[in-house]
């Protein structure tokens, strides 16, 4: 196969992509700390992007991408996943036909990603879809994905988990008995501390949400178990 028909095959599965992963330090596909060559014989600085990835991010600059030895981290990797699904649950709204109902309710499912993720861009997004009706939605809406990727790309931490965990909890304050509210909060803050893992506290809140099931909440993002088959990842084939 030709070096035309390789790139137009390799950009028909593109297509569907709904995160790309780099190979770490590449000349040609790193997407950080890549050695740049001085003039002069000076010292290398690793502080480029590779050729191929800096024109692959220019032209998708909102798909999701990471390289490969970054993704050992469990919190990079789970972030770049749910940044996965993000891009793929936004690119089946376009497909079923975007109105500003379905942007607004885009918005309010990821209310409790970003808030453990990046809560003031969160605020932001809210005032930029504020006077929705006001504005182009063809235009408002790249805008407001660009930036709601850009956010999600902010890793979450103990301290903006465990805030996340207490406001959801307090959905459940009137349906729990003071022994259950006592043992929810124990294990945030032991979560917080980091005596046990996230998954702890998570998993209890779910049981609880199975008990007394609140519609707003069954619908947040931040609660949802990720659909492997809802986004294609695919490998760097420049490295």
């Amino acid at each position: 196969m030709n070096k035309s028909a390789t790139e137009a095959a390799y950009g028909a599965q593109m297509a569907g992509a709904r995160g790309h992963i780099f190979t770490q330090q590449s000349p040609s596909c790193g997407l950080e700390r890549v050695k740049v060559y001085q003039d002069n014989g000076r010292p290398s600085e690793a502080k480029g992007r590779g050729i191929y990835s800096a024109a692959f991010c220019a032209r998708r600059p909102d798909l999701p991408v990471e390289q490969d030895g970054r993704l050992n981290a469990p919190i990079l990797r789970e972030n770049f996943i749910a940044r996965a699904y993000a891009y793929a649950q936004w690119q089946q709204l376009l497909r079923d036909g975007l109105t500003r109902k379905t942007l607004l309710d885009f918005h309010s499912r990821y209310k409790y990603l970003l808030m453990a993720t990046h809560p003031r861009q969160y605020q932001a997004l809210g005032r930029l879809l504020g006077n929705l009706h006001q504005h182009d939605l063809q235009q408002l809406a790249p805008r407001y994905f660009s930036e709601l990727m850009a956010a999600l790309k902010k890793c979450a931490t103990r301290r903006s988990h465990s805030n996340t965990l207490q406001h959801l909890s307090g959905y459940l304050k009137r349906a729990l008995d003071s022994a259950e509210r006592q043992e929810m909060q124990r294990l945030i803050e032991q979560y917080r501390n980091g005596v046990v893992p996230l998954a702890v506290p998570l998993t209890l809140l779910k049981h609880h949400l199975r008990r007394h099931p609140n519609s707003y909440l069954a619908t947040q993002v931040y609660l949802q178990p990720i659909q492997k088959s809802s986004a294609c990842v695919m490998p760097s084939e420049h490295g």
